[in-house]
């Protein structure tokens, strides 16, 4: 069996790729706080001695554990299942939406002129930096930080290809697992090029710099606890598409009460794939929690103390300081009300409900006391949201500058 391998960086870049919780005292709690890793040496320590050798640029090569090879013959017999329940969940390419749909059109019309072309494309650039001229800034750098998120796609779907059982082998796979992947990759390609594309005509935000964080975040990659397990990849899918459901449809509602219709209604429709997204990984562990409920109430509390991390964890516009650009981000997400730790409480207690954990039996005594661990885990999370809210209102006021906005600053408390 092919073994997964991550890579953890050593020495001082190790607080740059693996955020430490953010300092209590200066109100700046979030979901960082809760969904990142507290540092990389707490990751360091679920990874075996045995399996660490030097990396060749002098960090840590660790290797992750065999996936049971039971769960891996769960997942394949799953394929019909998957066909069935999955796949009608991705939309026929005919009648899907595509960026184009949503901006200017820059090509003549049957019949139109060059120039009646060219007028038509500056007057829909106009409406459209009309709209976004009202938008702040605070709601620009959380549309940006999702939009590089967004543009990370060949990273997630490396990833979805070293969950063992349920990856395309051959890149053309027939089977439904693989079909789901690559259905799930084309709609969610759609995403960063029509965000991309907004932000560009938009005239208000900075390219390059945005260009160059999405290229840092390609090349730093992204950090699973297991990448190779069905298990927890399913749980992963889950909590990833309702989490970024839940940013873009905020971020969406924001912008239209700041006039901006056009990228209200962007919003909205990515939120809706997104939602269709989270359907599908959510029936996937429901369908898994009863074929296997021991198992996946394990994997679920092993992903629950590893933390949720986000998939742009590792973005960098190669300005890091002090902070890391996820930590500032995360900071302008949960004060404007795109994401928060909040919303991160409401989705473990969903989940927990929507898989009814707490109504598991047969379960092993490791398992009992895994599942004990995660129904207790919503009021906890939601009584630090709320301690972490409060300190937040008592520290001082500052600002943070943002390359992607030209280097304009931001107000956080």
């Amino acid at each position: 069996m092919a073994m997964a391998t991550l890579w953890v960086a050593t020495g001082a870049s190790a607080k740059l790729c693996f955020p430490g919780k953010m300092d209590a005292s200066s109100g700046r709690g979030g979901i960082s706080r809760i969904c990142c890793p507290a540092h990389s040496r707490t990751l360091a320590r679920r990874w075996t001695a045995a399996a660490a050798t030097a990396a060749p640029n002098g960090g840590i090569h660790l290797e992750c554990a065999p996936v049971p090879p039971e769960q891996v013959e769960i997942i394949r017999s799953m394929n019909g299942w998957v066909a069935e329940n999955m796949l009608p969940l991705l939309a026929p390419v005919d009648s899907s939406w595509q960026p184009h749909d949503f901006l200017p059109c820059s090509a003549p019309a049957p019949g139109e002129s060059e120039a009646e072309a060219l007028a038509a494309f500056t007057e829909g650039v106009a409406e459209l930096r009309e709209g976004v001229a009202g938008v702040p800034d605070e709601i620009l750098v959380c549309l940006v930080g999702n939009m590089v998120t967004e543009e990370a796609l060949p990273t997630y779907q490396t990833m979805g290809n070293r969950s063992e059982g349920g990856s395309d082998e051959t890149g053309a796979s027939s089977l439904p697992w693989a079909q789901w992947l690559r259905g799930w990759t084309a709609e969610e390609n759609r995403h960063g090029d029509l965000l991309n594309r907004y932000l560009y005509l938009s005239g208000r935000v900075d390219m390059r710099q945005i260009e160059t964080t999405v290229h840092h975040l390609l090349r730093n990659g992204m950090e699973m606890l297991v990448p190779n397990s069905p298990y927890h990849s399913m749980i992963y899918g889950a909590f990833q598409e309702r989490a970024t459901f839940i940013s873009h449809g905020h971020t969406g509602r924001l912008a239209g009460q700041h006039g901006d219709k056009a990228l209200a209604k962007i919003c909205g429709a990515i939120a809706a794939d997104e939602r269709r997204h989270e359907a599908g990984y959510t029936r996937g562990s429901a369908k898994l929690f009863q074929v296997d409920p021991d198992g996946m109430v394990r994997a679920l509390a092993y992903v629950m103390r590893g933390k949720v991390t986000m998939p742009g964890l590792l973005m960098s516009d190669g300005r890091d300081g002090g902070e890391t650009l996820f930590e500032r981000f995360s900071a302008v997400a949960e004060r404007v009300g795109v994401y928060t730790a909040r919303d991160y409480g409401d989705l473990v207690e969903h989940f927990v409900r929507r898989w009814r954990v707490a109504d598991l039996t047969g379960l092993s005594g490791e398992g009992r006391r895994a599942q004990e661990y995660v129904c207790g885990l919503p009021p906890k999370i939601q009584r630090m949201a709320e301690l972490a809210h409060q300190r937040a209102a008592r520290g001082e006021a500052r600002t943070v500058q943002f390359s992607w906005i030209f280097d304009r600053s931001v107000m956080l408390r």
